[in-house]
């Protein structure tokens, strides 16, 4: 394990497919889009109109490509728990009427005039940013996740480059970005199950490529949701030894069949106890507010913990005592930019890791939040866009 391991290059242009898969534009309904050159499309979409008003039918009026502009037929979004958030104006005000969606999966439709990278019929997908400055060191690095003057974000942001429109997600049947910020989805992998490796997978891959994790390391994941089954599947595929650490006896089963080693009831004294000092990294997924100090003693010298989960309220303060005596680094990442994110897929698709999906229908996302909202999701919910209604004639937004 190694702290500090260089993020892959800058993409100059996507990576070419590595397998001789090609996607069919009409295995799936939602890539039957109408298109007149030089004109955008109206898409079928899902989202919020209020705060309170769940996710209604909507109608989108998506650009038309510009020269650098890659239109998608979105086949699968995965829905991310920030999505409930943010529909439901839980992270502060937000413009609606909001269509959220930033783990899409499709098929290209068109592109502009400058795009030699992508041509109609590549399957492809779309993470959480669609744009950022593109000037900054960060992005110049290839860290577009950190770019210093705000990424845009697939939903709810506001995108200078496209007359400061509000950036509208992939719960819709079409989508319209800029190649920069679009990756290649391998072919040999389920295209439904792709879908949250785009933000549920590149998040928990990036710290674990950060510190070089391979085989002998022993990794620990803090929860089993959405984020620590991708942690799992994924420090497993990379050789490592896999501990995962629960507050419910009734995770132990699901834990051992994804793959980990050993599972520890995180309230099991004796348990925590005689895991002192036995793992090199921690991925820590869990968002509401807990204590990390016991987890800081399992840690060996140099070990690390990520912090992946975002509490809304306040944590238990951390004590500096057990990161000094340890020389041990707490540390957060943010997803991964666009070259990472493309090595993740490429990894997974040579190690044949994808993420445990339900899918749900159009008409079952309200019902689907609430179940994320109990933790009624094993692992992740992905929407079908063939489940959605046609566009009326005019867009909401």
């Amino acid at each position: 394990m190694t702290p500090g391991r260089p993020v892959p290059p800058p993409l100059a242009r996507p990576v070419l497919p590595n397998d001789d898969v090609v996607a069919d534009p009409a295995a799936h309904p939602a890539t039957d889009l109408v298109t007149d050159p030089g004109t955008g499309v109206l898409a079928a979409a899902y989202g919020a109109v209020s705060p309170d008003s769940g996710m209604v039918p909507l109608t989108l009026a998506r650009r038309a490509p510009k020269a650098d502009d890659v239109e998608i037929a979105i086949e699968f979004c995965g829905l991310c728990h920030s999505d409930v958030h943010a529909t439901r104006g839980e992270w502060g005000s937000q413009k609606y009427p909001l269509v959220p969606g930033h783990e899409i999966v499709g098929t290209v439709s068109r592109v502009g005039s400058g795009v030699t990278d992508f041509t109609p019929g590549d399957r492809v997908g779309v993470g959480c940013m669609v744009d950022s400055c593109r000037e900054c060191e960060s992005c110049l690095d290839g860290l577009e996740q950190y770019c210093e003057n705000g990424l845009i974000g697939t939903y709810g942001a506001t995108d200078p480059r496209n007359g400061d429109a509000i950036t509208q997600g992939g719960y819709s049947s079409a989508v319209v970005v800029d190649r920069r910020y679009v990756v290649r989805v391998p072919g040999n992998l389920d295209p439904a199950a792709v879908a949250p490796l785009l933000c549920a997978g590149v998040t928990t891959f990036s710290p674990l490529r950060h510190f070089d994790v391979e085989e002998g390391d022993v990794v620990g994941v803090v929860g089993l949701g959405g984020l620590g089954h991708m942690a799992v599947k994924l420090a497993k595929a990379m050789g490592a030894r896999v501990v995962v650490f629960t507050t419910s006896e009734g995770k132990v089963p699901a834990a051992l069949e994804l793959g980990a080693d050993e599972v520890i009831l995180s309230r099991d004294k004796d348990a925590m106890a005689a895991a002192d000092r036995t793992i090199d990294l921690i991925i820590d997924t869990v968002a509401a507010p807990h204590d990390l100090n016991p987890f800081f003693r399992t840690l060996r010298v140099d070990g690390a913990l990520f912090q992946l989960g975002l509490p809304s309220d306040a944590m238990p303060p951390v004590n500096p005592g057990a990161l000094i005596r340890r020389r041990i680094a707490y540390a957060g990442s943010l997803i991964g930019g666009i070259a990472e994110t493309q090595e993740m897929l490429d990894f997974c698709a040579e190690h044949g890791v994808v993420a445990d999906i339900e899918l749900v229908r159009a008409d079952q996302l309200n019902e689907a939040y609430d179940r994320m909202v109990a933790g009624d999701v094993k692992y992740r919910f992905v929407l079908d866009t063939s489940t959605l209604q046609a566009p009326a004639e005019k867009a909401d937004a």
